[in-house]
C-alpha cells in the first residue's frame, strides 16, 4: 500500500446549451454527456422539464432525478450533491432556467417578498450565488440547458416608440454565460453555433449538430490538462503577468487552485519590491 497525495486528473468541464424549445436541448445534452463518459451508468438528469428526460430512455440506462415545483436554488443544490454522492460523472440539469425564472424560483421569491425591491435583492441574490458556486465547483463535468424566449428593444418609429425584435435571449440571471466554460446556441433546426469558447475547439466553426463525437473530443480536450500540471505552470510563472494569464488559461482549476495562485502572486510581489529597492 502506498500513501500518495490526492491528484485530481482531469478537468471539469461546464457547458451550456441555450436554446428555445424543439432545439433539441435535451437530446443533444444526452448524446455529448455519453461521448464524455462512455457509459450511460454515468450519467444523471435533473429533469425540470415535465419528465421528458424520460423519452429518451432508449438510448442507454442513465439516471434521472425528476424535479417538480418549488425551484428554489436549496433544491438544485440537493439534486446536484445527490448526484456527486451516487458516483455520477455526467450531471444534466434540464433546465437552469426554472431556478431563476420557475415557481419558487429567484425571480418569483423575489416578487412575492414585502418591502423594498432593491433590498430584497440583497437577500435572494447570494441564494442565487450559492448555486451556482455548487455547479462550478462540482466535481462532475456539468451540462446545463438554459430556454430562450424573444428579446425585444424599443425603436423609435414615426415618433413612437415600438417593439422591435432583436433575437432570444437566455431565461437566467444575465451574466451566467460567464460562469461556463463552453456554452452553445442551438436553433429550431437542432444546429448548434458556439456562444462561448474557453478551450478554443469551436470558434469560427459552422453550425453543427451536437452529437457523441463533439462529446468525444470535449473528453479528449479534459483529458489533455491536468491539475497537476496547471500547478506546475503557476510555480514557474517568473512575473505576475506570467502569473495571471495562466491562472485565466483555465478556468476549470481556478477554484481548487486559487490559494496556490494567490501564494505565488504574493512571492512574486516580493521579489519585485526587492528588486525595486535595489534599483533605488
Amino acid at each position: 500500500m502506498n500513501l500518495r497525495k490526492a491528484e485530481r486528473q482531469h478537468a471539469r468541464i461546464k457547458i451550456g446549451l441555450q436554446g428555445p424549445a424543439g432545439s433539441g436541448k435535451t437530446m443533444g445534452a444526452l448524446l455529448v454527456a455519453f461521448g464524455i463518459t462512455g457509459d450511460w451508468s454515468k450519467i444523471a438528469i435533473i429533469d425540470t422539464e415535465n419528465h421528458s428526460a424520460d423519452l429518451y430512455a432508449h438510448l442507454g440506462e442513465y439516471f434521472v432525478i425528476s424535479m417538480e415545483a418549488p425551484y428554489s436554488p436549496e433544491r438544485f443544490i440537493t439534486a446536484l450533491t445527490t448526484c456527486e454522492a451516487g458516483g455520477m460523472e455526467v450531471i444534466i440539469i434540464d433546465s437552469i432556467s426554472h431556478e431563476w425564472g420557475g415557481i419558487g424560483g429567484i425571480l418569483e421569491t423575489h416578487n412575492n417578498m414585502p418591502g423594498n425591491s432593491y433590498m430584497n435583492w440583497a437577500k435572494v441574490t447570494p441564494r442565487h450565488n450559492q448555486f451556482l458556486n455548487a455547479l462550478i465547483s462540482s466535481k462532475c463535468h456539468i451540462i446545463a440547458t438554459i430556454r430562450t424566449k424573444q428579446d425585444y428593444i424599443l425603436s423609435e418609429k414615426n415618433g413612437k416608440l415600438v417593439p422591435e425584435k432583436i433575437g432570444f435571449k437566455g431565461i437566467q440571471r444575465e451574466g451566467i454565460n460567464y460562469e461556463l466554460t463552453l456554452v452553445f446556441e442551438l436553433g429550431v433546426n437542432q444546429q448548434a453555433s458556439t456562444a462561448k469558447d474557453r478551450t478554443g475547439l469551436f470558434l469560427n466553426k459552422p453550425a453543427f449538430q451536437l452529437g457523441v463525437d463533439i462529446g468525444n473530443t470535449i473528453k479528449n480536450w479534459c483529458d489533455q490538462v491536468s491539475e497537476k500540471a496547471v500547478l506546475e505552470m503557476i510555480n514557474q510563472c517568473s512575473n505576475i503577468s506570467s502569473l495571471r494569464e495562466t491562472f485565466n488559461a483555465y478556468p476549470q482549476f481556478q477554484i481548487l487552485l486559487n490559494e496556490k495562485f494567490q501564494a505565488r502572486k504574493q512571492e512574486l510581489s516580493l521579489v519585485d519590491k526587492d528588486l525595486n529597492n535595489l534599483k533605488t
